[in-house]
């Protein structure tokens, strides 16, 4: 390899290192959003709420940039293994961005709650989003390392999350059918919850492009589901 072409593929491997860089902080400030979220909810504070909202157009901007970069991978001319690198990237990108919008609906959520008196379910929400935001952590540093394994055990956490969720919904139905004047309150609870419960697929689907990214095509193990609100009658 003549130095140019050892220039060019440097260049390309630090094109990459960039981008992961971007990903990574891209995730980071979504689960950072997501913990704040979360925090509003419990405190009830209205203006810290405000902030959590604004501040998702930080995420929305690193979106732009990360599709940017993958924009100028691709006209260098990828190899197939690049090519898997780069459809990972988009897709998770993706997956972070719509974390951090759920991150800021739940934020908005907070401020009509807080119109409400405080309700004891919040406790159960909470719960489900601290192992939702250990969901993204987690996922995010398999990525980062590109640790199959560990991305397949995030994956099969999502069964846990589902069962949290599942429960804290009939709960939520429960209480809305003995007292009728929780039922404003409730049904924004049960919005949040939903959140998280999609905060816990999209930290799947990232797993997913992990194993995408190291094995291609290989299909995925089977893995377990317990969301069955879906099925729950009041």
């Amino acid at each position: 390899m003549n130095e140019q072409s050892s220039h060019i593929v440097r260049s390309y491997d630090q094109e990459q290192a960039t981008l992961l860089d971007e990903l990574i902080r891209m995730g980071q400030m979504s689960a950072a959003q997501l913990e704040a979220a979360l925090d509003v909810v419990e405190r009830r504070d209205g203006n810290a709420a405000e902030r959590v909202i604004a501040n998702d157009e930080a995420i929305d901007a690193l979106e732009q940039q990360v599709n940017h970069d993958v924009i100028h991978l691709i006209r260098r001319g990828p190899l197939a293994t690049d090519l898997r690198i780069i459809l990972a990237a988009l897709r998770v990108a993706s997956d972070i961005e719509r974390i951090g919008d759920y991150a800021a609906n739940i934020a908005k959520r907070s401020l009509a709650l807080n119109l409400s008196p405080p309700l004891p379910h919040t406790r159960g929400l909470n719960a489900l989003g601290k192992l939702a935001v250990q969901q993204v952590r987690d996922v995010l540093e398999a990525y980062r390392h590109r640790d199959g394994e560990a991305a397949l055990r995030v994956r099969a956490r999502d069964a846990e999350l589902d069962t949290l969720y599942t429960g804290l919904f009939r709960e939520l139905l429960t209480y809305m059918m003995e007292d009728p004047r929780a039922i404003t309150p409730c049904t924004h609870l049960l919005f949040m919850a939903k959140n998280l419960e999609r905060i816990g697929d999209h930290a799947t689907n990232i797993a997913e492009n992990i194993w995408f990214l190291l094995h291609g095509e290989t299909p995925l193990p089977e893995r377990e589901k317990r969301d069955d609100s879906n099925t729950t009658v009041a």
